[in-house]
């Protein structure tokens, strides 16, 4: 068996190496986009996408499982506000994905992006018809073309994402029941995906989980195991992967890694309690780890993005 790919930490280099080292890229592998997850896992999820426009940025929120006091203080850390967000996009209305303060508490400009079939939930969880947009099948935001399907979890189903824009695709698959080959199908020929890689199937098994919760996870309308997620990955032929929502009780980061060694992919285990580093795609299709996308944290000139 081959040695377990390692798993990739915050990057040691101050911020300044980092943009230094992006200044001096070629054009072909300059950052086209970037994605961060805040925090992943049952105590509350939220991801953070760059995309370049020309010169500038465009700032997207996908979920909004943590608090409002908690994610801004993270976006502050960044040199970002809430102003900067644009665009939230909401995969489902589990409470750590949407918390419902944050109905009242978006800025007046911040479009939330849904799922066509979830038009209800968003109304039950207090979101103003107003700031909320259905995407049924697809949507275009400035130059990225974002397009949704709804997949197994639960009883109403979770959105999964899929962001293109030239020279960058993004998949975004969290709390989906079963590696179907229509997920596989929509997700294939991105170069970064966030996926989900939420349990050991042996840790799971002897967990002091009550039974039907184990059912629950596992039964195809719950949560994707290591392996799951790994094959899913291998048939989207990703070059760089986000591995979210991993359970504290019954996975691990190294077993979450070794699980997806054999992809080719370059890993990134989130946690639950800390931000991962950058992970940016560049122009030419490959993602990378990186401390700070210097070129995507530029302050945007609304003419450029909007005019």
């Amino acid at each position: 068996m081959d040695a377990p790919r390692p798993v990739a930490q915050a990057d040691s280099r101050t911020a300044a190496d980092a943009c230094a080292h992006i200044k001096t890229q070629p054009r072909s592998t300059a950052p086209a986009a970037a994605v961060r997850a805040l925090s992943t896992g049952s105590t509350g999820n939220s991801s953070l996408i760059l995309f370049r426009e020309g010169d500038r940025r465009r700032v997207f929120l996908v979920d909004l499982g943590l608090s409002p006091r908690a994610i801004t203080g993270m976006l502050g850390s960044m040199g970002l506000s809430l102003g900067d967000v644009e665009d939230v996009f909401i995969t489902h209305f589990d409470t750590d994905h949407f918390r419902p303060q944050w109905a009242n508490r978006l800025p007046a400009a911040t479009k939330v992006h849904i799922h066509a079939g979830h038009a209800r939930l968003a109304a039950h969880a207090g979101l103003n018809r107003g700031v909320v947009e259905s995407i049924s099948p697809s949507t275009r935001i400035g130059g990225v073309s974002v397009s949704t399907m709804l997949a197994d979890h639960d009883e109403t189903g979770v959105a999964v994402y899929r962001f293109n824009h030239p020279g960058a695709g993004i998949g975004y698959a969290t709390d989906v029941g079963r590696p179907t080959a229509d997920l596989a199908g929509f997700l294939s020929g991105v170069g970064l995906l966030a996926i989900e890689s939420n349990y050991c199937p042996r840790l799971q098994a002897a967990s002091a989980r009550p039974e039907f919760l184990k059912r629950r996870v596992m039964g195809g309308r719950g949560h994707l195991s290591n392996q799951e997620s790994a094959s899913v990955v291998a048939k989207t032929g990703a070059s760089a992967v986000v591995l979210i929502h991993l359970s504290r009780q019954c996975n691990r980061p190294d077993l979450a890694a070794a699980a997806h060694n054999s992809h080719g992919a370059e890993v990134t285990v989130s946690a639950h309690d800390r931000p991962t580093e950058w992970v940016t795609i560049s122009d030419g299709g490959r993602g990378n780890a990186v401390n700070t996308p210097a070129e995507l944290l530029k302050k945007p000139v609304k003419s450029t993005l909007f005019g």
